[in-house]
């Protein structure tokens, strides 16, 4: 958590935004994508922020973005209302079956467990995706930033580092920043796992919203969003109750 007194004062009237330039989705290859993204030279603060993800905004980072593509509108914010959230029946065993797993929540900070079980992950499910890193600086760029309030949840089976969720506390809810695990722990559903568990922590915390980011239904490596029902999509500027 970030302490900084500045944090209280009341966000801008406007936010100044920029554009990136154009280059070739890495998720839909026929389609070109753009990026929206403020100017990094904000006083950002979590009030702020807070309300930009209400907007459909995320961060990588100290960069807050999010996608702004002329001919495309395929990438869509979604959020998960925790108190009308219903597992399926998939979801369930997935639950039953990881319940020997300890979570504790921790202050986002660099830790070489971390790094080294992000490294496998990425290796393993993302090779050559523009994640693959070797610097720990370049890993602490990616997720964490000075302004937020970010938080790390460690899944373990006793003493063994099975996954990490990195969470941003949002005044109105978590947004999940990324998750990543045990590439070899395939039976455990380890991501499903660490979405419910955010759910259930979420609920446990009266916090009513779990943002996912974005969800793209074309893309196959997005399809596991869609499964947890009801989900509400930002689209218009309005968010709205969807199912598939």
């Amino acid at each position: 958590m970030n302490d900084d007194p500045d944090h209280t004062q009341p966000p801008p009237r406007t936010v100044k935004l920029y554009a990136s330039s154009s280059q070739v989705c890495s998720y839909l290859p026929a389609e070109v994508a753009t990026t929206q993204f403020v100017d990094p030279g904000l006083n950002m603060s979590p009030t702020l922020y807070s309300q930009l993800v209400d907007m459909g905004f995320r961060r990588s980072g100290e960069l807050v973005y999010r996608p702004r593509c002329r001919q495309c509108a395929a990438c869509v914010p979604v959020r998960i209302p925790v108190d009308a959230f219903i597992p399926s029946r998939r979801q369930r065993r997935t639950w039953q079956y990881n319940q020997d797993i300890h979570v504790r929540l921790v202050p986002a900070r660099f830790d070489a467990a971390h790094f080294d079980l992000y490294r496998r992950y990425i290796a393993a499910r993302h090779p050559g995706g523009g994640m693959d890193v070797n610097d720990p600086a370049q890993y602490e760029s990616f997720f964490m930033s000075p302004w937020s309030e970010t938080w790390c949840a460690e899944f373990r089976e006793q003493d063994q580092l099975l996954a990490v969720a990195v969470i941003d506390r949002v005044q109105q809810g978590w947004s999940a920043v990324y998750t990543y695990f045990d590439p070899a722990q395939t039976r455990r559903s380890l991501g499903g796992f660490a979405v419910l568990w955010q759910i259930e922590e979420c609920r446990r915390l009266d916090l009513p919203w779990l943002y996912l980011g974005y969800w793209i239904e074309q893309c196959p490596k997005m399809a596991y969003k869609n499964q947890f029902q009801p989900m509400e999509i930002l689209r218009q500027g309005r968010w709205q109750p969807y199912r598939a």
